[in-house]
This record gives structure tokens, C-alpha cells and sequence, in this order.
């Protein structure tokens, strides 16, 4: 044993034996180090572990370092500790890159008024509104099931978008199969809503005009049925000639409904795998092992009958998916099936999703 003694609120180490078989702790300033010998599967033995150390305010995780099973308790904390200065520097980051990628939407000349930047905000609102509600939406059901996320990590790029999203950490054990599904549905749900809101305003103000020469005139954006049908309802035309075109708002919606789809994939750690995980329990595994193979065949049908339009786009994604499956799928501790309501919740929202894919979200023209 360490000579640090144990903190009172843990689990004696004799009180694991039926699950893991304690030799040796190691009491750290963060972390309690149980070192022994599993007493069944890794799976299992989390299983049975990771409750008890809930009630008791911890999470645990099971390493195998040099030879020997390492528990590993971590003091839970579903609270926010001070400034999140990375999720704040991400973030400013992020506005700035959008609104970069704004002023390009707009046709803002930077050369001659640099602060004309500023102009570009309804772009850049539309675009990280619909992010920043996904995002919460996972956070605020993390809060209600007591498991421990992180604020949203919006990620810059200088690019025609300006971001390649925002993410989410859950640093938590799941507890059942009912948080995992709430948790995975309402970040599509909450993105749809406002990719809704945000596609009907952005239909709705007057097209810009586009130079000859710039960016974005070479680009040809596939509306999905979502942000095409709220036009149709609403009257609106997604197209238009003569060197204009939607209004930048609408590329907003389009990123909203574009997210979702990707997102609702299942496989991995996407929200699409968290779902079907708890609706169908580890037959996933079955399912998420098509998704790769159905990316890599549209890329191909692109590429064959499409002239490539898009192609290179589901190519990459077909290569992040065999990643995200090697990461494997988030696993609850109890695997009680989540009922009947969340199973219509679930088929509604996966429809949902088919309805923000387009075979060719982008593509350069000429």
C-alpha cells in the first residue's frame, strides 16, 4: 500500500475482490491508482465497478501498463472549474475565421477596409448558432443524466466555412442506455431546429451579388431535401442568375443540415453511433461496419458517373469512419433497453438526418 492513506469516500480495495483483486494503491493528488488482477472480462469488470465508484462521486477507467491492471479513479466533476480558457480562445478564434470566410460570401473587399470584416456577422451568427445549439444541446442532457462534458470546442479553419465544427468531450462513465440515447439524440435535434430557423431567415433576405472572379462563384452548393423544402414552403428560390446568388444566411442552414448528417452516421463516437448503440445494444457492430463501405461506394459512383463531383468529400469521410470504428463505441453500464418512445425519438430523428444528405453537398464548377 502507499503510505498516502486512501480518501474515505472510496472503495476499500478488499471490496473489489469479487470484481478486481487489489495488490497495491497508489494515492495521487488527482487520481488513485488500484493495481491488481482482473476477476473476469475488462468489460465486465467495469461494469460491475464503474457504480459503485459513481455513487461515491468518481469515474474509473481499467489500463494495463507494464504488465499489471491498472483501476484508475478520477474524481468526477460536472461543474465548470474556473475560465475554460481554451473553449474561450477557440471560440474568438473561430469567429474570426467565419467571418473571414463571411467576407468571401459577401464579396467584402479586406484590401481596402480590413474592418469591413465586421459586415460578414450575419454569416458568421448563422453559422455558429447552429453549431453552438447542436453542441448544448449535448451538454445540457449530459448535465440532466449527471455525466461529466465539457463546453463545446469550436474548431477554425481558414476556409470557404471557416470551421470544421465544434465537438464535445463526455469524461464520464455512461450510466445506462437511456442517457446515452438522450444525450446522443438532442445535439441533432437542437441542430435541426435551429438549422430550421436559420435556413427559413436566410431564404427569406434578398440574394447577394457575386464577382466574376471571386471564390465562391466557382462553387456549386447540393441543397438537401430539409433546406430545399423549407424554401419550396416558403416560397423562396435557391437559385439565382445573373451574378447573384442566396444570401450567406442560407450557407448557414446548409452547414446546420450538413452537420447533422455527418453526425448521425453510425459509427464510432458520432452521435448516429450513440443512438443506434442504444437502441440496438452491441449489434451495432454490424451496422457501423457498412457505413465505410457505403462511403467509399458513393465516392466511386461519384467519380464514374458524376465526373468526380464530390467524390473526393465521402472518399475522406469513408477513411474517417474506418477510424472512428477503430475507437470504438461508447458502452453503458446498464444495458436495461431505453422503451418504446425513445425508439420512435430515435427512427424520427435518423430520417431526420436522411433528410439533410445531398450525394453532392459541394463541388468546384468549371
Amino acid at each position: 500500500m502507499d503510505d498516502q492513506p486512501l480518501p474515505s469516500d472510496l472503495p476499500d480495495p478488499d471490496a473489489l475482490g469479487d470484481s478486481f483483486l487489489v495488490y497495491e494503491v497508489e494515492v495521487g493528488d488527482e487520481q488513485v491508482l488500484y493495481y491488481g488482477d482482473l476477476a473476469g472480462a475488462k468489460e465486465s469488470v467495469l461494469r460491475t465497478l464503474a457504480p459503485r465508484f459513481r455513487e461515491r462521486g468518481y469515474r474509473v477507467s481499467l489500463e494495463y501498463r507494464t504488465g499489471e491492471h491498472v483501476l484508475i479513479a478520477t474524481e468526477r466533476s460536472t461543474g465548470i472549474d474556473g475560465v475554460p480558457w481554451t473553449n474561450v480562445v477557440l471560440f474568438g478564434a473561430t469567429l474570426l475565421t467565419t467571418l473571414y470566410a463571411g467576407s468571401q460570401w459577401y464579396g467584402i473587399d479586406l484590401a481596402t477596409n480590413p474592418l469591413a470584416l465586421l459586415g460578414a456577422w450575419p454569416f458568421t451568427l448563422s453559422v455558429m448558432s447552429v453549431l453552438a445549439i447542436h453542441e448544448l444541446g449535448h451538454y445540457a442532457l449530459s448535465r440532466y443524466h449527471d455525466v461529466e462534458a465539457t463546453l463545446p470546442y469550436f474548431i477554425p479553419i481558414p476556409s470557404i466555412l471557416g470551421t470544421l465544427g465544434a465537438v464535445i468531450r463526455m469524461n464520464d462513465t455512461i450510466p445506462d442506455r437511456r442517457a446515452l440515447f438522450d444525450i446522443g439524440v438532442a445535439g441533432p435535434l437542437a441542430g435541426l431546429v435551429a438549422t430550421v430557423v436559420v435556413t427559413a431567415v436566410g431564404v427569406s433576405l434578398p440574394p447577394v451579388s457575386v464577382s466574376e472572379g471571386a471564390i465562391v462563384a466557382g462553387l456549386d452548393i447540393g441543397y438537401p431535401p430539409l433546406v430545399a423544402g423549407i424554401a419550396a414552403l416558403l416560397g423562396e428560390p435557391l437559385v439565382y442568375g445573373d451574378g447573384r446568388m442566396v444570401n450567406p444566411v442560407v450557407v448557414g442552414g446548409w452547414v446546420g443540415a450538413f452537420v447533422t448528417f455527418l453526425n448521425l452516421l453510425p459509427v464510432g463516437q458520432l452521435d448516429g453511433a450513440h443512438v443506434t448503440r442504444a437502441l440496438l445494444g452491441e449489434r451495432i457492430g454490424a451496422i457501423q461496419r457498412v457505413v465505410p463501405i457505403g462511403l467509399f461506394g458513393l465516392a466511386v459512383y461519384l467519380f464514374v458517373f458524376e465526373n468526380g463531383r464530390g467524390a473526393q468529400l465521402w472518399a475522406l469521410w469513408g477513411v474517417l469512419s474506418l477510424l472512428f470504428l477503430r475507437a470504438g463505441n461508447a458502452t453503458p453500464m446498464d444495458e436495461t433497453s431505453v422503451g418504446r418512445s425513445r425508439w420512435v425519438i430515435g427512427a424520427v430523428t435518423l430520417l431526420l438526418g436522411l433528410s439533410c444528405f445531398t450525394p453532392i453537398p459541394i463541388a468546384i464548377t468549371g
